[in-house]
């Protein structure tokens, strides 16, 4: 079945929640600013309620929108590392956003290099976004893996063929470093 974007991003905004492909792997998403669905991919995969996600961005400013404040050394290296499949880990203390950042004060965002999801994440906004897999199975690298993983608890799925990318590095900046933690 061939969804076109616009109805695709309409179904995102709207809080359904999708399997898409992302610039790394196959990602639970949703509209990052609507609680409800978000609590709903917590559930559909059993996810641990105090990891927060991965937030898609399209654009550095779309960091306003989250109340992220950065200084110029740390925008200095999201010039470097973004576009790209590095997923960064900045302070977000603001209350308004505990049901993403689940009490750690911090969010991870990623502004991914891949055109396509460029293009969807204009439309839509920023996504939630975390791996398409029950948590503690591997992530699904395919569509039909996905099917098995959640059978109808998902909206709607959209096939690329097999991703086999692995996650994206995950970073934190911390005194004008980057710290590795995956």
């Amino acid at each position: 079945m061939i969804i076109r974007k616009s109805i695709l991003a309409d179904k995102l905004k709207k809080g359904e929640v999708a399997v898409i492909p992302t610039d790394t792997i196959y990602g639970l998403s949703t509209n990052a600013f609507s609680k409800d669905s978000i609590e709903n991919i917590y559930n559909i995969k059993s996810r641990a309620p105090e990891k927060p996600m991965i937030i898609l961005i399209s654009k550095i400013t779309d960091l306003d929108l989250f109340k992220i404040e950065i200084d110029n050394n740390t925008k200095k290296i999201l010039k470097k590392v973004w576009p790209g499949k590095v997923s960064v880990i900045l302070p977000c203390p603001n209350k308004k956003f505990h049901y993403l950042h689940r009490g750690t004060g911090s969010l991870a965002f990623r502004l991914p290099v891949k055109t396509n999801l460029i293009r969807l994440l204009k439309i839509t906004g920023p996504l939630v976004s975390t791996s398409a897999n029950p948590e503690g199975l591997p992530p699904a690298k395919t569509i039909t893996q996905a099917k098995k993983y959640f059978d109808n608890s998902v909206d709607f799925y959209i096939n690329e063929g097999p991703l086999e990318s692995a996650p994206s590095t995950l970073i934190k900046i911390e005194d004008g470093k980057i710290n590795i933690l995956r």
